[in-house]
């Protein structure tokens, strides 16, 4: 839900919209009048650094810090099944939460995920050391908490380690890209476009949904639509998937990526396989909005260039101005469908 607040907050400083102001009517501001968009989220706001910070997803790390003010967050999975969060701050410091976290450690895949970006800041805290030399390799400013002080990244002593290494977003920028003049890009379209639905969206197969379920081998999520709000609201686990400011993760848009997800030559330290999950070449996925599942593809054509989504009709697939959350899978989301849709 903050994301909407967030949006809406932006556009009333701009005196366009009423605090009554649904998505639709943000989409069409977004097409007929001069306001500068988030390329990231189809929302008012600049283009602004790119800041990527890798969050824990371990049971322990809920609630996890700052989640509801990043731009786009991948769900991508790691050693045993479980999951972690690649999240993408970009729409400028103000909209910075004070913190973000648990912060944990990069992985292979990664690489291509961000690599579309830019050369964005990489905010995590250390890799496997075989993996060391890759990460070095990428087009990545290194901003991890190996290199940057315990006034940066400090532990929560109420927390549990390793998930409670948590990061001050600000003041790691005003050292790295202030102080010490590090470059970082500002956002830029990553493939996917924002707008309305298609007129007749159940001609390109859409079906009205009352929530999905996606499951890695050892973690779960589940979103379930609240039209009231028009979003929807996410859960870890089967329970509520709060933020640590006590409110649950909500998002109007929430793409189903399905990728190959195969053994990387990586392993933890306990000798746990590192999967990879192949976001290059092309695949297929669920786009849910306004309450729908709707089949689309995916294609990107190389590690730098965004992803593109299509309908069944090979028309250009529209995603809802907001924040956008990506589930990499190997598997088809489990639907659950309204009463009247049986």
């Amino acid at each position: 839900m903050r994301r909407v607040v967030t949006g809406l907050a932006i556009a009333l400083s701009l005196g366009l919209i009423s605090s009554c102001s649904s998505p639709a009517k943000l989409l069409h501001i977004s097409s007929s009048a001069s306001v500068s968009l988030n390329p990231l989220t189809g929302m008012p706001g600049k283009a602004g650094e790119l800041l990527v910070v890798k969050v824990d997803d371990t049971p322990l790390a809920h609630p996890q810090i700052g989640i509801a003010s990043a731009d786009v967050v991948y769900i991508e999975q790691v050693e045993g099944g479980l999951t972690r969060l690649a999240t993408i701050f970009a729409n400028g410091r103000k909209a910075l939460p004070p913190k973000i976290g648990p912060v944990r450690s990069a992985r292979i895949s990664d690489i291509d995920i961000l690599a579309g970006y830019g050369h964005v800041g990489f905010a995590f805290s250390g890799a496997q050391a075989k993996m060391e030399p890759v990460i070095a390799a990428a087009n990545l400013e290194i901003i991890s908490a190996e290199r940057e002080p315990a006034s940066i990244y400090s532990r929560d002593l109420t927390r549990q380690e390793p998930t409670n290494l948590i990061l001050d977003p600000l003041a790691l920028l005003v050292k790295t890209v202030d102080t010490e003049k590090r470059t970082i890009d500002a956002a830029h379209s990553m493939g996917w476009t924002f707008g309305a639905l298609p007129t007749n969206p159940h001609s390109v197969g859409a079906t009205a949904i009352s929530d999905a379920s996606m499951r890695w081998p050892s973690s779960h999520y589940s979103v379930k639509w609240n039209a009231n709000v028009h979003q929807w609201m996410i859960s870890y686990e089967g329970a509520p998937d709060l933020d640590a400011n006590g409110l649950q993760l909500s998002t109007p848009i929430f793409i189903v990526q399905k990728v190959s997800i195969t053994d990387s030559i990586y392993h933890d330290k306990v000798g746990g396989i590192t999967p990879f999950s192949n976001t290059v070449g092309s695949g297929s996925g669920f786009i849910l909005r306004d309450g729908l599942a709707i089949p689309a593809s995916w294609s990107r054509s190389d590690a730098q260039s965004g992803t593109r989504w299509s309908l069944s009709d090979g028309s250009v697939a529209h995603f809802t101005p907001g924040q956008v959350w990506i589930a990499l899978t190997d598997h088809d989301p489990q639907f659950t469908y309204p009463a009247a849709s049986k």
